[in-house]
């Protein structure tokens, strides 16, 4: 198998693994994590970023933008973008319907029983993809 193959394989996998984790405001490993620690942590697992790299999801965005492409597709990044092109939520797409992604949270979501009060974990849920409000980047070379 091509190494890019295998990254998916690990990527998806790996974000898989972490349902059910709390959303925790800034969290960026296992104890909780919030959207764009969730999406840093997969993607440290399948080798496109370094144990020393942490982005937020407008950081994931513009470090990401030159892998745009026009629709959701397993394993890649979808962005909610603001009016003015701000990245303010990153997801993984499992397919072109659905997506995993740590939500439910905001920032005053700072613990695991705030987590669960407000309904806020790794979770799959329905894309909705609109062209206007979402960014979908891909980062595999297996044309897939």
């Amino acid at each position: 198998m091509p190494y890019q193959t295998l990254s998916k394989k690990w990527f998806i996998n790996t974000a898989l693994a972490y349902l059910g984790t709390p959303y925790i405001w800034g969290g960026d490993d296992p104890s909780g994590f919030d959207c764009s620690g969730f999406v840093v942590e997969c993607l440290k697992t399948a080798g496109f970023l370094t144990e020393k790299e942490d982005y937020t999801a407008n950081g994931l965005f513009q470090k990401y933008q030159g892998y745009q492409i026009n629709s959701p597709r397993k394993g890649a990044l979808i962005f909610r973008v603001n009016q003015d092109k701000y990245a303010i939520h990153v997801a993984i797409c499992l397919d072109y319907q659905f997506k995993i992604e740590s939500v439910g949270g905001n920032n005053q979501t700072i613990s695991v029983p705030l987590s669960w009060d407000d309904n806020a974990f790794v979770k799959i849920r329905p894309i909705n993809y609109d062209k206007k409000t979402h960014k979908v980047a891909y980062l595999f070379e297996d044309g897939m």
